[in-house]
């Protein structure tokens, strides 16, 4: 179409030992949002950094405006008005946001070694005030909620005079409130004629932002289709080609099981406020509440990974002190971070070194030899368990999904066989058949007598599978509630339920 901002045909791109992209095929029309969704390993993110000059292409063509491109640097991809938001956050955390937003394109003071940081700033504030984003242009990243570097990096992406922006997974941190706002600069990005992709597993969003959608399998394209024609069913059906878990399952009470862990008035700063809270075993504990509540921060305390004031914890009754995660690790706790690149994976290593990193030694031969033949078979055991899509155990972390990289963690844990798990944001940029995959894992770990931690957003998710809702706001507990008596309107009554500690003090 002659009209087309872009036009992908054939498109063939492979990395060692995988297909990523099989002539692919995408179209986007000035002022369209246009949903593009799969699952993870689909290719969604390949086709879309080949796109951005990320990657360079094996086979096919792009038209970018009626004009063909082969783009090898990103830097090509931005002077064709191409810019990408990245699911993985790429900022440097030492810099300011204004710095991250125009590294590279600094404005000069004279000399050209001096930085003209107050022109920068002022541009960065011009960015943040067409998003009704509200935060110092001069503040470091480091320290930043992972919400507030998502919008420096939408911000980054705006800064380019840029005629089509890829969007990959935008919102998997951002509140209600900080979607919502996203969604009208998208359409005021729209009404300008711009051209967005946008990635994402969440239905609602994609039927609430997108005006087609395009599907995509295992590296194929399946299809395109105007959103009014086509329903959430149709759309996972199309993604996966196979029944999807969706229902809830049928837990049994564990309100009479052994408490396993008991935490009790945990402090930190302002963050951790006087929380208590149980687990039982073969529970799944849901925690619940809006961006800044104090469950991530929870979690790391109890894991060792942050100090905390004051506050006792107590595996199976008995006092424990966890100064560091090895404490944790110890104690039987594992911990899957929602930032699992930074915190639960080692990138640079294969799929077995990740697999056996907290157990390793459960495999070392007389004089502190590695036994490589019980590594490669527990690894191969856990990629089969996880249905975890690699080429083999020998791929490096880095090359996977983002979905597939969160099996090798959960695989971590499972190995190591801990006896508490504490999933923080388990389905994160998930597509919905990875979900599947992960609430059965949940639900089977429970069956068989493990203790589970679930920290989510998606409060379908934490109906779905928990036990028990702790709903916390402002650093504090503010209720906890039975599966019978959790509802999506009780869990944010009690979410925004500021300064008032504990409602519901029947946790045990």
């Amino acid at each position: 179409m002659s009209g087309s901002l872009v036009k992908m045909d054939g498109i063939e791109k492979a990395f060692p030992g995988v297909k990523a992209l099989n002539s692919c095929s995408f179209e986007l029309l000035p002022g369209e949002v246009h949903g593009l969704v799969g699952e993870n390993g689909a290719g969604k993110s390949t086709l879309m950094k080949v796109l951005a000059g990320i990657y360079k292409k094996d086979g096919g063509t792009i038209l970018v405006r009626g004009t063909p491109v082969d783009f090898s640097t990103t830097k090509q991809a931005q002077a064709m008005g191409i810019s990408i938001i990245h699911q993985e956050l790429n900022l440097m955390k030492h810099l300011t946001a204004a710095q991250n937003i125009f590294i590279g394109r600094e404005q000069k003071r004279g000399m050209p070694f001096l930085v003209d940081d107050n022109e920068i700033n002022k541009k960065t504030a011009e960015l943040f005030s067409r998003i009704n984003f509200h935060l110092s242009p001069s503040v470091p990243i480091a320290g930043l909620t992972v919400a507030q570097q998502q919008m420096i990096e939408v911000a980054k992406a705006l800064s380019f005079n840029m005629d089509v922006l890829i969007m990959d997974e935008p919102t998997s941190a951002l509140s209600e409130s900080e979607i919502e706002e996203l969604f009208k600069v998208i359409r005021q990005l729209k009404d300008q004629g711009k051209g967005i992709v946008y990635i994402s597993h969440r239905m609602d969003e994609l039927h609430q932002i997108c005006d087609r959608i395009t599907v995509m399998r295992d590296g194929n394209y399946v299809a395109t289709t105007p959103i009014p024609q086509i329903s959430t069913e149709q759309i996972i059906a199309q993604m996966v080609g196979r029944e999807i878990y969706e229902s809830r399952h049928l837990h049994g009470d564990t309100s009479k099981n052994e408490v396993v862990l008991e935490v009790k008035n945990l402090n930190r700063g302002r963050v951790v406020r006087d929380v208590s809270f149980c687990l039982h075993r073969g529970e799944i504990l849901g925690f619940a509440g809006l961006l800044g509540a104090g469950r991530t921060e929870t979690m790391r305390l109890i894991f060792g990974a942050d100090p905390m004031d004051s506050g006792e914890i107590f595996i199976k009754g008995r006092p424990v002190s966890i100064g560091h995660p090895q404490d944790a690790v110890r104690h039987g706790i594992g911990y899957l971070s929602e930032d699992r690149k930074r915190y639960g994976l080692a990138l640079g290593m294969t799929v077995a070194a990740n697999t056996v990193m907290a157990s390793l030694g459960k495999f070392f031969k007389p004089l502190g030899i590695i036994d490589e033949a019980a590594v490669k078979t527990v690894s191969r055991e856990y990629v089969e368990k996880l249905n975890t899509k690699t080429p083999s155990i020998f791929q490096l972390v880095k090359n996977l999904s983002g979905g597939n990289q969160q099996k090798v963690v959960v695989g971590k844990w499972l190995v190591r066989d801990s006896d508490i798990l504490i999933f923080d944001e388990p389905t994160r940029g998930i597509d919905v058949g990875a979900k599947s995959e992960i609430y059965k894992l949940l639900n089977e770990l429970a069956d068989q007598g493990k203790s589970i931690i679930m920290v989510s957003s998606e409060l379908p998710e934490i109906l779905r599978m928990s036990h028990r809702t702790v709903v916390m706001c402002e650093g504090r507990v503010t209720a906890t509630l039975d599966a019978g008596e959790s509802t999506q309107s009780k869990i944010m009554y009690y979410a925004t339920l500021r300064n008032k500690a504990n409602p519901n003090e029947n946790e045990v």
